[in-house]
């Protein structure tokens, strides 16, 4: 763009209620802005649209538009911007455009900045202290298309030997440094929707208030004025009425195009677009859970993937969500979850988390736990309960091998459900949590999937196994899958459900149970009964569950937020151990799930006919899963079964599937010689360097 001459400078200084004569290069809108006196920065790559949706949404507010680029770096000098690279070479234009951008100030105005602005801190230190950032958040390949085409010619860094996509690359990382909101644009966007997205975004930070949550249990006769919001859930954990935290106005939906964007994307990256999407910026900023995010699936997974799908067999696929520190799912929420407990802890406070296990949760919770540092890891104590004989020998030896810190595991001579009933009823014990408030400043918390940031996690799985399948050309967006989860406490069939709101296409959700089947039967005939109904153990003690928490939450998401029937029902299966569910109901749940149970010995011959046909040996929840799949899904669409946990967690009964002979006792020998039968998936390392751990102290002991 060439020198503008005084009479258009006069025009766009009066458009931006700026005297021509002034050298302050201040702009001032004269409307209500959105945010206040606040700036909309929008920021992004050269080629995304900047200026275009810039225009529409200074437009559409009534507001001022300031371009960077012509009315600020021109103006100041007095030369077109390509001219200028041209002139004094990338390093030098990056400096003088960071120095113009300084001496820059602006209120309530749109401003869109210029692809290189972000590689300058001072700069966007600056304008950030007075503005919002936008990202707009392209695909790589409509910038290149649009910068063909526009035959752009003065980016930074463009020149010989070096790419427009590795320019685009190497900027991705000042882009994620400084934004506040980012606005994913779907493939071929246009931008006037770019634009409407822009609007939504601004609305959503402004209105903090329309990202609520409330109990399952509380009408809203019973709401009180205080709100809670995410920051406030993740450590109370369980709300003051007994019920369960769930957002007030559901979940944000992606449409079909934003979900193409993700399927190119790491694990990481589409953790990241869901999470932010899910937690408030004000609660949670962009660049902190960008920090956790990539803390949480990094070199502590033993697959890059984190959590991969794999073919079995025909149309059935197997999702990985073992492949975390302690070899099982509950790592994909359990690595996260305590940074963003930590995050949101209010100051002058220690908190103690109770936790109750049948197995998996334990060492997720102790590890998970155990990676908080500094500050954050004295002010937490974590106390993990578990039944004495309802676990396997390699879980219970994972549990009692953290004795570092703040961090316990305990033996209970009941089952889970004795823990998990424990554990509410310390929660509602005012004389407990009174004394440990006033004598020790202590507050009681969970780490259970009742509390809401271990059970958001998941749905970043289940939405990624689906992407996967896209990617790899096995379906296209928007074909359906069904996924088979085992189920205990109905956290990760409840995840499921969730990404199926947010815009996954699963058909059914399909919960598998172990011979404790009192939500399979629940499902299939309304009724929930636990009367004379003992837990019997099992080979799947993950699963070995009667009264299944998170049931709570998929009530009340089936009945539209019946919080007066979940309260009456769950009063009176506290009472009389018993209720009935509304029959028109039924209908409606028996749409999105589908229940089925397995013994034994159906459970143990699944494994071992996979393992003879494929090599693949699964572990005795994934083999409940592979049972009811078979049973219960049609074969018109893809399942995808949940593997939740290492096969090496559950070896002698591996073994005993397998029909193996001469199975040694040490947990480190069964696991060498379940590798040799086991083609695939490989053994898990640090399961066996803990194991071996263990040993060492046993021995020294």
């Amino acid at each position: 763009m060439g020198l503008l001459n005084a009479s258009q400078l006069a025009v766009r200084a009066a458009r931006c209620c700026l005297s021509p004569l002034s050298t302050s290069k201040s702009w001032l809108s004269t409307k209500t802005a959105p945010l206040g006196d606040k700036n909309i920065l929008l920021m992004g790559p050269p080629g995304a649209g900047k200026t275009t949706v810039g225009k529409i949404v200074a437009h559409k507010l009534g507001l001022p538009l300031v371009d960077v680029d012509d009315d600020v770096l021109e103006a100041t000098w007095k030369m077109p911007v390509a001219a200028k690279l041209a002139a004094v070479g990338g390093k030098r234009f990056l400096e003088e455009e960071g120095q113009a951008l300084c001496n820059f100030s602006a209120s309530g105005c749109v401003v869109s900045l210029t692809g290189s602005n972000p590689l300058h801190d001072e700069a966007m230190q600056h304008v950030k202290q007075g503005g919002l950032v936008v990202y707009l958040d392209v695909d790589g390949e409509d910038i290149i298309q649009r910068l063909t085409r526009m035959k752009v010619n003065r980016v930074v860094g463009q020149e010989a030997g070096v790419s427009m996509r590795d320019i685009l690359l190497y900027r991705k990382q000042f882009y994620e440094k400084w934004l506040d909101v980012r606005v994913l644009c779907g493939t071929g966007d246009t931008v006037e929707e770019v634009a409407e997205k822009v609007l939504k975004a601004v609305r959503r930070y402004e209105n903090r208030d329309e990202e609520t949550f409330v109990s399952t249990r509380c009408d809203s006769a019973g709401r009180s004025n205080q709100k809670s919001y995410f920051s406030d859930v993740v450590v109370e954990g369980l709300a003051a009425d007994g019920g369960l935290y769930v957002p007030k106005n559901g979940f944000p939906k992606l449409d079909a195009r934003e979900w193409l964007r993700l399927a190119a994307m790491s694990y990481q990256e589409r953790a990241l677009v869901l999470l932010e999407k899910c937690i408030h910026p004000l609660d949670v900023s962009a660049l902190d859970l960008r920090t956790m995010i990539f803390k949480a699936y990094g070199s502590n997974f033993s697959s890059e993937a984190v959590a991969p799908v794999k073919h079995l067999m025909h149309n059935q696929y197997i999702q990985e969500l073992f492949h975390g520190p302690t070899a099982s799912f509950k790592d994909l929420a359990l690595q996260l979850m305590p940074q963003l407990f930590a995050y949101c802890l209010p100051p002058m406070c220690n908190y103690l988390i109770l936790v109750a296990t049948s197995g998996d949760t334990g060492s997720a919770v102790l590890s998970g736990f155990s990676r908080l540092s500094g500050v954050d890891r004295h002010r937490t104590g974590v106390l993990v309960f578990f039944p004495e004989e309802g676990v396997s020998e390699i879980q219970k030896l994972q549990m009692t091998s953290y004795r570092e810190g703040n961090a316990r595991a305990v033996s209970v001579l009941s089952d889970f459900d004795f823990c998990q009933r424990t554990i509410k009823r310390m929660f509602g014990e005012s004389g407990l949590t009174g004394h440990l408030a006033v004598e020790y400043g202590t507050v009681l918390s969970t780490a259970n999937s009742i509390n809401w940031a271990r059970l958001l996690p998941q749905v970043v799985y289940h939405s990624s196994a689906y992407l996967d399948l896209c990617r790899d050309g096995v379906i296209n967006f928007g074909e359906p899958v069904d996924v088979c989860i085992p189920t205990g406490n109905f956290g990760n069939a409840m995840s499921a459900v969730y990404a199926k709101q947010m815009g996954i296409p699963i058909r059914k959700v399909i919960c598998a149970s172990n011979h404790n089947c009192v939500v399979s039967d629940f499902i299939t005939t309304g009724e929930y009964d636990l009367r004379g109904r003992p837990l019997m153990p099992s080979h799947s003690p993950a699963i070995d569950i009667l009264k299944s928490s998170n049931l709570e939450r998929f009530i009340y998401h089936v009945s539209h937020g019946g919080s007066r029937l979940v309260r009456d029902l769950f009063t009176r299966l506290d009472g009389q151990q018993h209720f009935q569910f509304p029959e028109p109901l039924l209908g409606r749940m028996q749409q999105e799930v589908l229940a089925g149970w397995c013994s034994e010995d159906d459970c143990l011959a699944a494994i071992q006919s996979v393992q003879a046909q494929t090599g693949y040996v699964m572990d005795t929840h994934t083999g409940v899963a592979k049972v009811v799949a078979d049973r219960l899904q049609d074969g018109s669409c893809p399942v995808v079964l949940c593997s939740t946990a290492h096969y090496g967690k559950f070896a002698p009964a591996v073994f005993k599937a397998l029909q193996a002979q001469n199975i040694p006792e040490d947990p480190v020998e069964q696991l060498k010689k379940l590798e040799v039968a086991a083609s695939r998936p490989e053994t898990h390392r640090e399961m066996m360097r803990c194991l071996k751990e263990s040993g060492r102290r046993r021995w020294r002991a």
